[in-house]
């Protein structure tokens, strides 16, 4: 993909989908997210801008600017949305223990949650981070337990549909630089 003159010479945007590592390489050969990106943005050091794990999809972004990394991954600096299916139906207590924080191994995981609907035995929701820890929403939910059968709840599909400012849709697997206006406006935001 060629720039042009409106398109950010410090940020691009990855669709991610299912089964990509955010890694540089893999000992084991699974597939990375530079296998979707141009030859160049490995060899040029583009580095993710946090992390989604290998069964999560949705918006990643690159940059080479340490400061803008190191801007956009800061608690409380950037919000990140995300719509998740969770199997187990989840009440308004899951919601509000979410927002309050469940301990875990890891520390305090909390998320502020909004219910979209159901599916069969799944639900549907929107979940806003402002810090997001190693596997942050699976642990919060695996928490949590099913009210009728007393089973932890589970993430089963995690799509990041915003960061910051940035929501852009790119269609799965393919990338595109941001333009100038959409870098003003995480920038500013953050």
């Amino acid at each position: 993909m060629n720039r042009n003159i409106n398109d950010s010479l410090l940020l691009l945007v990855l669709n991610k989908p299912k089964g990509y590592l955010v890694t540089r390489s893999d000992d084991l050969g699974r597939k990375t997210v530079y296998d979707l990106l141009p030859q160049w943005a490995y060899e040029k050091g583009w580095m993710p801008i946090g992390r989604l794990d290998l069964e999560s999809r949705g918006i990643l972004l690159f940059t080479t600017s340490g400061k803008i990394n190191d801007m956009l991954t800061k608690p409380g600096n950037c919000k990140k949305i995300y719509e998740v299916w969770v199997r187990g139906h989840v009440t308004d207590e899951h919601i509000e223990q979410a927002r309050v924080g469940v301990e875990s191994k890891y520390g305090l995981l909390k998320a502020k949650v909004e219910k979209l609907g159901f599916g069969g035995a799944k639900t549907k929701l929107k979940i806003e981070l402002e810090e997001g820890k190693n596997r942050h929403i699976r642990r919060l939910f695996g928490a949590l337990k099913d009210p009728k059968f007393g089973t932890p709840l589970k993430v089963v599909t995690l799509t990041r549909v915003s960061i910051g400012s940035f929501n852009s849709t790119v269609e799965s697997g393919t990338w595109r630089y941001l333009t100038l206006e959409e870098e003003r406006l995480l920038i500013k935001k953050a």
